[in-house]
């Protein structure tokens, strides 16, 4: 006979998992990564992956930044394989995201309004926060007018397959603090459309030079969108 044990994906994953170093790491995978690999401002459970980008913030960077007058809000986006999965098609029109959890808390979306309406710059930290916030927005899309009118930002729980690609239009983001992503993939489209594909090629091509460190563990940038490029940022924008 066949006896079968089930035990949850949470608890296998936690013993007998590992994390996945990039290549330029060269030692043994530790115990105390499983630590290291995580922001430190998480706590709901459910992504696949660390947003890296908030792996360059501790305790004492938020302390700095909070003397200089600067506010943090954290949204949820419980990052899925489709975040990484490199894009197989010809033309990237045909590529599709797969879906995935998003969550503006209610403190988050009053600090979101406080922001819109003192005109101070947003700055998502990682792709994935700016996935949230401008989906978000694309969602208002569908509103009736009258509604767009209160241009508020309201707690909302949904789902987001978005790809971010030339030609979008930006609705809340002013800035990006993202690391280097690999070619051929979403993330490294959405830090083209944001910036230009010009100026992100340069900026590729000044890291490579300089041997800044790509992917998990890698250098991270923060790019700012000139005010005259920035769109408007009313809910019911086109």
């Amino acid at each position: 006979f066949i006896v079968k044990f089930f035990r949850p994906v949470k608890e296998i994953l936690n013993q007998f998992g590992e994390m996945p170093l990039p290549p330029y790491i060269k030692r043994d995978k530790l115990d105390s990564d499983k630590t290291r690999y995580q922001n430190i401002y998480a706590n709901i459970p459910g992504s696949i992956a660390a947003p890296t980008a908030g792996l360059h913030f501790d305790k004492q960077l938020f302390a700095k930044l909070n003397d200089k007058g600067v506010n943090f809000s954290f949204v949820t986006l419980h990052v899925g394989i489709g975040t990484f999965l490199p894009i197989r098609v010809s033309s990237i029109e045909e590529h599709v995201m797969h879906e995935e959890h998003c969550e503006i808390s209610y403190d988050c979306a009053q600090a979101l309004n406080l922001a819109l309406k003192e005109n101070h710059r947003i700055i998502a930290v990682g792709t994935t926060s700016m996935r949230v916030l401008e989906s978000y927005m694309a969602l208002q899309d569908n509103l009736h007018p009258k509604e767009k009118k209160q241009n508020l930002i309201k707690p909302q729980t949904w789902k987001t397959n978005l790809f971010i690609k030339p030609g979008f239009k930006f609705r809340i983001v002013d800035g990006l603090i993202t690391n280097f992503h690999l070619p051929e993939s979403t993330l490294m489209i959405l830090v083209s459309s944001f910036l230009g594909h010009e100026i992100c090629m340069k900026t590729y091509s000044e890291a490579i030079n300089r041997r800044f460190r790509f992917f998990s563990y890698g250098d991270a940038m923060i790019a700012i969108r000139p005010r005259s490029f920035c769109c408007s940022k009313n809910l019911g924008a086109n």
